[in-house]
């Protein structure tokens, strides 16, 4: 007889460094089973322990590890072992093969016979590991989800009468909605997008079929298509989740909605526009709402002599740091980034922003809401009155939240914003442009980073080529140019073929000296601000483009795309 025998979840969580009172425990437990994964996620539910501390705790009552699906690597190789109806049937998810040992996990990976089963199947050894029912599911629904599946799910749907016509009634509208194929098939379409790493969804209408693309890396990808007589009702499903008017087709909407998928929340912004055919839905893939990972400055491939001087930037106590760059240029990463350099218990950070995408513990996030006047200046304004030491303001749209902002700057706030400008310089004369005055710029900003994404090379099918001398000219200055060898991705089964996987940020960084406040009081050109720029060091855009090029880790089309022409070197 064992009498160190493994103590039970029940009694590890009532010992430190847990300690829950029984008294929250017993209302639990009169509708789940004492020691039973009902329990466990009850507790996580009513928050009475941590995700983290629950799972820990539940790991250390069976022996065995616990992870988070969404957070380790999920490989097709894996997938591809176990069929998806036993991975449904046994509530089991397989992850990746190292050693030829496939990991999977399981809801109860103690069980013996289940685990023999599965390594006959699969062909080779099982190592079991366990992770939450619901995240199980929820990585079932996600990751075998496929092209294929989905065309032959819309396959099945036109058998189904969904057509919408206009004198149908919001009822007979809504009725359609919710119809359960209709709903799989939208909520497959969110699945593969998230499987894909997609940051936008584009659903668009022409005349006899409907075209899904998914952005994935910075480039549109066509995925699939469905016959157009199933538009509407898609349209009407995805208005549903937004709560949006289901009968309005003639003007754009705007919306957001939510997915629950296992313990984490998927938040979504959507954009409807009225087209010839009809309306075009663009889907953009915020963050998980539950997200704890912030990536470090140091992490991010920033070149050392653009984040050595503006790790010393974000040390001001005062003044006004910008981030500049379109939509989708990783800002809102860049942002959290530097907060999470400068997030002490000494530091009172604020942010405010349209809308939270990311949370972080220490910082206080607030929101805007345009349809009861809660604004951009209306918040920074009564924040003011917070004693912050730090603000994030997500984007400085108009002339009071500038005015704010400068005057926060010049009172002994650090602030950190972001604008819509081509390039860092353009920053200064763009918020004299908007209307404040040159003599509140000048003394307020500190420095202005420009950032763009590049789709990076694919590390499985990357492969080194020389350009000719050509091609070389066409980005680099004649003297002194040598052979070079650039780099581009094959295209393999793990970047889909596109010789891309992920993206790599590039930057330019404008230090203010006292030369650029000068100017930009007297109202100076863009011309003076670059020649003062470049006395401090100053590179544009391209020349670190250019850089992350020579090191292998994009292409030279993608800097092309994603930049101006200009001489780099």
């Amino acid at each position: 007889m064992n009498d160190t025998a493994q103590p039970s979840f029940l009694e590890i969580i009532k010992r430190e460094p847990y300690t829950v009172d029984e008294d929250l425990l017993a209302p639990l437990l009169e509708n789940h089973q004492p020691n039973s994964l009902d329990l466990l996620e009850a507790i996580i539910e009513e928050r009475i322990l941590t995700k983290d501390q629950a799972t820990q705790a539940w790991s250390d009552s069976i022996g065995i590890a616990y992870i988070e699906p969404y957070t380790t690597i999920i490989s097709d190789e894996g997938l591809a072992l176990i069929p998806l109806e036993i991975a449904q049937k046994t509530q089991v998810l397989p992850l990746y093969i190292f050693d030829s040992v496939l990991t999977v996990a399981m809801t109860d990976p103690t069980d013996k016979d289940l685990i023999k089963k599965l390594s006959q199947i699969a062909q080779t050894e099982i190592c079991s590991i366990f992770s939450l029912p619901s995240e199980i599911s929820a990585g079932i629904a996600i990751n075998y989800q496929t092209e294929k599946g989905l065309k032959e799910s819309l396959a099945d749907l036109r058998s189904l009468d969904l057509r919408l016509n206009d004198d149908m009634s919001e009822g007979e509208i809504s009725e359609i909605a919710e119809n359960a194929s209709l709903i799989e098939i939208v909520n497959s379409m969110v699945y593969f997008a998230l499987r894909e790493r997609a940051s936008d969804i584009h659903v668009e209408a022409y005349e006899t079929q409907t075209k899904v693309r998914f952005r994935i890396d910075g480039i549109l990808r066509e995925m699939l298509t469905f016959p157009q007589q199933l538009h509407r009702a898609i349209i009407a499903r995805f208005k549903i989740l937004s709560n949006l008017d289901i009968s309005e087709q003639r003007i754009p909407q705007d919306g957001r909605f939510s997915m629950n998928i296992g313990t984490m929340r998927a938040d979504f912004r959507i954009s409807f526009i009225p087209t010839i055919h009809g309306e075009k839905i663009v889907i953009r893939v915020l963050a998980a709402g539950n997200k704890k990972d912030f990536i470090d400055l140091d992490k991010m491939l920033i070149s050392q002599s653009i984040l050595h001087p503006y790790k010393q930037l974000i040390k001001n106590p005062n003044g006004i740091i910008f981030v500049t760059g379109p939509t989708g240029s990783g800002k809102t990463t860049t942002l959290y980034a530097t907060l999470k350099e400068i997030n002490n218990a000494d530091v009172n950070i604020v942010t405010i922003e349209d809308p939270v995408e990311l949370q972080m513990e220490g910082l206080n996030q607030s929101q805007v809401h345009h349809d009861i006047d809660l604004n951009f200046s209306t918040l920074l304004r009564s924040i003011l009155r917070q004693d912050p030491d730090v603000i994030l303001v997500g984007e400085i749209r108009d002339l009071e939240t500038a005015k704010i902002a400068t005057e926060a700057a010049l009172t002994g706030h650090l602030v950190f914003a972001t604008l819509h400008t081509n390039n860092a310089l353009q920053a200064m004369i763009r918020l004299v442009e908007i209307g404040v005055a040159p003599y509140q710029v000048a003394p307020s900003i500190n420095g202005v980073v420009a950032q763009r994404l590049a789709a990076r090379i694919c590390q499985r099918c990357k492969e080194s080529y020389y350009p000719s001398k050509e091609e070389l000219k066409k980005y680099f200055k004649e003297e002194g140019l040598i052979d070079v060898p650039f780099y581009r991705g094959k295209g393999c089964k793990e970047c889909g073929g596109s010789g891309y996987s992920g993206r790599v940020a590039f930057h330019e960084l404008v230090l203010i000296t006292e030369e650029m406040r000068s100017i930009i009081t007297n109202r100076g050109s863009m011309e003076e601000l670059q020649e003062a720029a470049e006395k401090v060091g100053y590179k544009s855009l391209r020349y670190d483009g250019l850089k992350k090029v020579l090191l292998g880790l994009t292409t030279i089309e993608e800097i092309e795309k994603n930049t101006p022409f200009e001489w780099a070197f």
